[in-house]
């Protein structure tokens, strides 16, 4: 095949993901609600009470709602990555990815494709819920919201990358919602998203080492010191790692013959 076949399906894939997105904005307003209930009313009772001392990338003491915010912005990326995901499981099933399965695309081609559409999805909303938060008192150094950019992409392909493996493991659909929540709140709440590592560690060294080893802590902390126009090398190696891993697994994982209607009509023929 052409480049210019990959180009008009990479256009297409992308296109209809965003098109789709646009004509479900409950989906969008879902994704604001959450982070911002936990900006406005969580942050707030707090921010009288805790403070965050001078710890990298921050040279002076910061309030907690910009602190937490990274966090939430990584929230954002990683329920986004989940949705894109539940609705990769009806594609697979009977709608357009189960025909572009079997075209002779190569399928890490497609579900390339399909990530990076659902990256540019949730960029939308990070960067509408940075407004929303700037307008509520959260001032981010102005260079922050362009640099952070690249960060915010592999994060959001990370997330991704997570959400189409568990989609290609699920045996029926009706499991996926209880999946989400199995990972998305473990790892929001495990995480230095809402408090700092070396606090978790006064409190439980079994508690900072979960954390520790949680990608999403990684993910949050390069988005942090992006912000601040600073490298985090480690949280960027970590990243950079487990997108890769996610998605060679997806890719291996993704095979049309193994989905969930393959199963239903074989069930009938192992028990006969």
């Amino acid at each position: 095949m052409s480049f210019l076949h990959y180009v008009r399906a990479f256009r297409g894939i992308v296109w209809r993901e965003l098109l789709r997105f646009l004509q479900q904005r409950e989906r969008f307003f879902a994704a604001l609600v959450r982070p911002l209930i936990w900006l406005i009313i969580f942050a707030a009772g707090f921010r009288a009470a805790l403070g965050i001392s001078i710890i990298p990338p921050y040279e002076t003491y910061i309030t907690y709602d910009v602190y937490i915010t990274p966090g939430l912005l990584a929230m954002i990326q990683l329920f986004n990555g989940m949705q894109s995901s539940l609705s990769m499981v009806y594609d697979r099933e009977m709608g357009s990815m189960r025909v572009l399965l079997t075209t002779p695309l190569p399928r890490w081609f497609l579900l390339v494709a399909r990530l990076f559409a659902g990256v540019l999805v949730s960029l939308f909303q990070v960067y509408t819920f940075l407004a929303v938060a700037w307008l509520c008192g959260v001032e981010l150094p102005p260079w922050g919201y362009l640099v952070a950019l690249p960060a915010l992409i592999l994060t959001g392909m990370m997330f991704g990358a997570l959400g189409m493996l568990l989609s290609s493991t699920i045996k029926q659909l009706e499991n996926f919602a209880g999946i989400m929540n199995f990972v998305i709140f473990p790892m929001f709440f495990a995480s230095s998203a809402l408090y700092p590592l070396w606090k978790m560690r006064e409190g439980s060294l079994t508690l900072y080492y979960i954390c520790f080893y949680n990608p999403f802590t990684w993910a949050v902390e390069l988005i942090r010191f992006s912000f601040y126009m600073k490298m985090n090398w480690e949280a960027l190696g970590v990243v950079a790692g487990c997108t890769a891993v996610f998605l060679a697994l997806s890719v291996w994982a993704y095979d049309p013959s193994r989905g969930i209607q393959q199963r239903k009509a074989a069930a009938p023929a192992a028990a006969g």
